[in-house]
């Protein structure tokens, strides 16, 4: 389930791709950039972006500059073997690539394989930022670690934060504190999300002058959260955030890796 905001509704789309206008940047010949932050459900906007891509037949890489959880898939490799690489694009039409980390994890790649992917020309999604499962953050100021060249950023809020204790919800809950000018035992409202989500000490932060900013609200799995992003949508806008998209349950990586002729 995705929703587009546009003219204070909620208007349904069947793609990421459509509802962040990636389509018309391929159609110029502009390969994205994409580093997704926040929390509440980055990897599975990654997974969700990136299974469209394979069945519009683009090939495309996703990597971290932080860490993420290396999966029982055979096009999650450790390390930059190039040959696996050109192998899983061409046979599941994506690449989940990271150096190897502790707990099952990847990690950064090295800069010369980053260059080397730029080179390719193909869709380069990033996962820039942590969160610890949590479904709210504020970054602390080493974070994010979006990548120089980064054309949009998507910026992750579950929506199952709300009405729940900062301290039970939110990833660096002491700066939460600070920020939303509240205790870490009072809970979470709609404005607090919005107020994150327009700062540039937490979800525009680190963003790259001239790259698309898009708010994404998720886990919206019923008509309550469903209500409760609209009235996000409407305080975005109030603060001239007018890209905002909504999503929903679907499973992560539903469309998966597909054998190619």
């Amino acid at each position: 389930m995705i929703y587009i905001y546009n003219e204070g509704r909620l208007c349904a789309t069947d793609s990421l791709r459509q509802a962040l206008k990636l389509e018309d940047e391929e159609l110029r010949g502009r390969r994205p950039i994409v580093s997704v932050v926040g929390a509440g459900g980055k990897t599975t906007t990654l997974h969700r972006l990136a299974d469209e891509y394979v069945r519009a037949d683009i090939p495309v890489f996703v990597t971290t500059t932080t860490h993420i959880i290396k999966e029982e898939r055979e096009w999650f490799l450790s390390g930059f073997p190039e040959e696996e690489i050109t192998e899983q694009l061409q046979k599941a039409g994506q690449v989940w690539a990271g150096e190897p980390a502790p707990s099952g994890k990847l990690s950064i790649l090295q800069d010369a394989a980053i260059e080397k992917v730029l080179r390719w020309g193909i869709p380069l999604l990033i996962e820039a930022d942590g969160a610890k499962r949590m479904p709210l953050k504020v970054p602390a100021e080493h974070e994010p670690v979006i990548l120089p060249g980064t054309t949009h950023v998507l910026s992750v809020y579950g929506l199952d934060s709300v009405g729940k204790k900062i301290k039970d919800t939110v990833f660096r809950p002491e700066l939460a504190e600070k920020l939303l000018d509240k205790k870490e035992t009072e809970c979470v409202t709609a404005e607090d999300i919005a107020l994150l989500a327009a700062s540039r000490a937490a979800g525009r932060k680190g963003c790259p002058e001239g790259a698309s900013y898009t708010v994404v609200l998720n886990k919206a799995d019923d008509g309550r959260l469903k209500k409760t992003a609209l009235e996000i949508c409407h305080m975005l806008e109030e603060k001239e955030i007018r890209q905002v998209i909504v999503t929903g349950r679907t499973e992560p990586g539903s469309g998966g890796g597909r054998q190619r002729k």
